[in-house]
């Protein structure tokens, strides 16, 4: 296959490597808009650089990977469509609903396959808690809480473009317990806080966040975030029944010390950040792809996936800003997405 990859940053750098070594990927095409990043990026993978994005749908791929500036992957998704190709994007399709909705239609007219990267589907961890949900394992599930910690703040141009905490990183975690659980968030209570760096204030986002989830079935979930958790990179995800309870995300890296006298120390290598954590979920949601589009796999994530869990972000979004609880189904039809 010759795979097309626009956006050569951090994660766009990352899935070149994955891509380069991939088997069934005989070229790979990048293009960004720091063509220099860009070509340098090119002579370390043996990777082919163009000027652009159009360089890239006129170099004849088979499939495209999209890991731009969120604010170029509605448009991208839209052009892959048109022609033809299967698209990988990393989340968000854009950073509100109707943008999002725009190209998920331009996606169904077309008829062609879009999958979104929210890679903690491939992490075995939350496979296996997903099948221990699935099999009953647990029991009747009562409650679940979900964590999200980045060790530092992203950099200040980051943030006007992020979407905020909700979108941009709690997004994830309200995907996952849509996946884990199988059932459907109905109503969010959502508080943030912005009393960290200034630079969250200035652009009107919060640097720590939580928020209550209903689900459809009466089970309870609380998903706290924040950008300022010094001891590293912290994600987990817990899950108690009336039979057992797990957790995901609990290992020798965890940046977690116990207070109890014989509890575990702090880890002598605690996570630094997700690249390191999700390397191997990274890399298997791209093989996932490459299937996906050469027709051996059916979509593992589609784009409605991530509507579904932007609605619930959305959300929590207006229920901080108006400080009451919100229900999906109010968004849902305040966005015409239904």
């Amino acid at each position: 296959m010759r795979i097309g990859l626009i956006g050569t940053g951090r994660i766009g750098s990352f899935h070149a490597g994955v891509l380069a070594r991939h088997p069934e990927v005989d070229a790979l095409v990048v293009a960004d808009t720091d063509r220099d990043r860009a070509a340098l990026l090119a002579r370390r993978t043996g990777a082919r650089a163009v000027p652009d994005a159009a360089g890239v749908f006129g170099a004849g791929v088979d499939a495209v990977v999209i890991a731009s500036a969120t604010a170029a992957h509605a448009e991208l998704i839209g052009r892959a469509a048109r022609a033809g190709l299967p698209a990988f994007c990393e989340k968000p399709i854009a950073l509100d609903l109707p943008g999002t909705l725009d190209a998920l239609r331009a996606v169904d007219r077309a008829g062609t396959v879009l999958q979104l990267g929210f890679m903690r589907r491939f992490d075995a961890g939350y496979g296996a808690a997903r099948a221990a949900v699935r099999s009953g394992a647990l029991g009747r599930l009562h409650t679940v809480r979900t964590v999200t910690m980045d060790p530092a703040p992203p950099p200040a141009a980051y943030l006007p473009l992020s979407g905020g905490l909700y979108r941009d990183c709690l997004v994830h975690d309200f995907d996952m317990v849509r996946w884990v659980t199988g059932r459907e968030v109905t109503e969010v209570y959502a508080v943030g806080s912005d009393a960290g760096p200034a630079m969250f204030r200035t652009v009107g986002d919060v640097d720590t966040a939580a928020a209550l989830l209903t689900l459809d079935d009466g089970t309870l979930a609380t998903a706290s975030a924040t950008r300022c958790n010094g001891a590293g990179y912290d994600v987990r995800m817990e899950l108690a029944g009336e039979r057992d309870q797990i957790t995901v995300g609990l290992d020798a890296r965890t940046p977690l010390t116990s207070a109890e006298p014989h509890g575990p120390s702090a880890p002598a290598d605690p996570w630094p950040g997700f690249l390191e954590r999700f390397a191997p979920a990274y890399e298997a949601e791209l093989d996932a792809f490459v299937r996906v589009a050469r027709g051996e796999l059916p979509n593992p994530c589609d784009g409605r996936e991530a509507w579904r869990a932007l609605l619930v972000a959305e959300a929590c979004e207006l229920s901080r800003r108006e400080r009451r609880p919100v229900t999906v189904e109010e968004v849902a039809k305040e966005a015409g997405g239904g």
